[in-house]
């Protein structure tokens, strides 16, 4: 059976009429009061939530003095995503439209010192052309522009979709497909969001199990990190709820199998990556662990079990569980943590140590992509673990002579045993591994915004996983009982949704299309009028539905 093709199918559908005609957006009589609750900086708002990004932009737009400022950021965004054969012709478009004080939206409050040096790097076209204009954009737009937009009813509306983001959530609005797969508290299965018609995976969390095997740091760990991080390299949450016997995830549906599938099982005779198609997913890793590290967390647990493939052959880290955040002040941690063989030698003598933990896991992730086995152990070997934790500390990597001098360079910089002399992360960042020669026909910017080509996409007529009677079935637990606490904890873990994917999915899926709609002419619509409160908003077809109702209603109350 074509699996994804069938989930392509009941993704395409009519959504279920139910659920969809619940998301809608309350009075603004309803919601005002979350102006003294909410993040409302510049930052938050126009920079990190894409609906908030979205009416913020609305609003310059219908402000003809704002309208230059805010078509130069939309038109360098586009700049740093064209392909390089279009970027001369949009950065000549840029100067002309924004930096020439004869144009229709000349921009003067960039100064002069910047747009000469735009002018003489133009013909370059470099990645970093615009860097210092975009900067001094959103220092002018987070001014007086966005202390007009917090008086607007764009901030009124912004707040509408803040409430309906916040309402619960629970399993009645997700329609369960097949099952993906197993971890140690349960499933995890694909799902659809029945509102919206979006595809996601539901990694459900059994809750007696979890108590029986003291998961409950685990799991609340894991859903606490994915809740902070934000990046198209990382699984990403988007709803978090409870049934009575299950704590469910809804995460990423990647639909392509893990790379350890295809390591060994898609091709058994010929097991392992070439060259070219391990730099591209070891480029990605790395993105995905420099946000991670930005954010002061320790993944941990880096193989390439945990790492995901989607439908167009993109990666994603994957399984946080045993990811660790830095407490505010320090820059090390201590603990033992990881799969056997992957774990650096500082983790293994019991010292303290840093985000070069997880470099080290990269080196050993990156020489088995090619070498399709282990730098510690060969391929089926059992090893107790004491001798795998001597063969870690003590043994000289041997290397295939199939890999490139770059390929085994980065490897010996990554496989380091002492982290003085191991590449990685510093100064905040990844540029020393990124600047390395294997890397060489990675364009970084096409990577960061997704339209690299990869170099192999999964086949939609291929499920890459077990079958289904491979999986297994779950034993059920004895002799746990829920009491007070547990459910207390129950109820901190299903905390709904996750604003940014969940503002992403009302995008993507049309939902904010439908329902972001203003008066005559752009005018104030009713649902932002005080006066208006009893008045039923005109924002989709069921209205009609409950007119009657709210008829009657009145003349009762009248």
């Amino acid at each position: 059976m074509d699996y994804r093709k069938v989930l392509t199918q009941v993704c395409c559908s009519a959504r279920d009429k139910k659920y969809h005609s619940r998301l809608k957006l309350p009075h603004i009589t309803v919601c005002e009061g979350l102006r003294e609750t909410l993040d409302l900086t510049f930052d938050s708002v126009c920079v990190e939530q894409p609906i908030g990004k979205r009416l913020f932009r609305e609003f310059l737009d219908v402000n003809q003095e704002y309208q230059g400022a805010c078509r130069l950021w939309k038109d360098i965004e586009h700049y740093d995503l064209a392909e390089d054969s279009d970027r001369g012709k949009k950065a000549s478009k840029i100067v002309q439209r924004y930096m020439d004080p004869s144009a229709k939206h000349y921009c003067p409050f960039l100064p002069e010192d910047i747009i000469a040096k735009v002018k003489e790097d133009q013909e370059a076209a470099g990645d970093d052309l615009f860097v210092a204009a975009l900067a001094t954009t959103l220092a002018y737009l987070r001014e007086a522009p966005y202390t007009f937009f917090l008086e607007s009813m764009y901030l009124k509306r912004f707040l509408q979709w803040k409430w309906l983001e916040m309402q619960p959530m629970d399993a009645d609005w997700f329609l369960d497909f097949r099952v993906l797969g197993k971890g140690g508290f349960g499933e995890v299965s694909a799902c659809q969001m029945k509102a919206t018609g979006k595809l996601y995976a539901c990694k459900k969390l059994n809750k007696k199990r979890l108590k029986k095997r003291k998961g409950y740091e685990g799991a609340m760990v894991e859903k606490r990190i994915l809740e902070k991080v934000h990046s198209r390299f990382i699984v990403s949450l988007a709803y978090a709820f409870q049934t009575k016997e299950e704590l469910c995830l809804v995460m990423t549906i990647m639909n392509g199998g893990d790379l350890k599938y295809h390591i060994y099982l898609v091709d058994e005779n010929k097991p392992g990556f070439d060259e070219p198609r391990a730099c591209f997913y070891i480029a990605q890793i790395i993105q995905g662990l420099e946000h991670l590290h930005q954010k002061r967390i320790i993944y941990r647990d880096l193989k390439p079990e945990n790492v995901l493939l989607d439908n167009e052959g993109n990666v994603r880290i994957s399984d946080l569980g045993l990811a660790v955040e830095l407490k505010e002040g320090k820059t090390m941690t201590k603990g033992y943590a990881g799969t056997p063989g992957y774990m650096s030698p500082e983790m293994l003598k019991g010292e303290k140590y840093d985000t070069s933990v997880d470099y080290f896991t990269l080196g050993v992730t990156l020489f088995e992509f090619m070498a399709a086995k282990n730098p510690f152990r060969n391929r089926g070997e059992k090893v107790e673990r004491e001798e795998l934790k001597e063969r870690v500390l003590t043994w000289a990597v041997a290397y295939p002579d199939h890999l490139s001098e770059h390929a085994r360079s980065l490897c010996e910089g990554l496989l380091a045993k002492e982290v003085d002399r191991r590449m990685g992360f510093k100064n905040g960042c990844c540029d020393e591994i990124r600047a390395h020669p294997f890397f060489r026909d990675i364009n970084w910017r096409k990577l960061n915004a997704g339209i690299l080509p990869p170099p192999f996409v999964p086949d939609p007529k291929v499920v890459y996983a077990k079958d289904l009677d491979d999986v297994g079935a779950f034993s059920s637990v004895k002799g746990v009982t829920l009491e007070d606490p547990d459910k207390t904890f129950f109820d901190e873990f299903a905390s709904g949704n996750i604003p940014i994917p969940w503002q992403e999915e009302m995008i993507e899926m049309g939902i904010y299309g439908e329902l972001n709609l203003w008066g005559p002419e752009g005018s104030i619509p009713n649902d932002l009028r005080r006066e208006s409160i009893l008045e039923q908003p005109n924002h989709n077809k069921y209205r009609q539905r409950h007119q009657k109702h709210s008829f009657m209603f009145l003349c009762l109350i009248l």
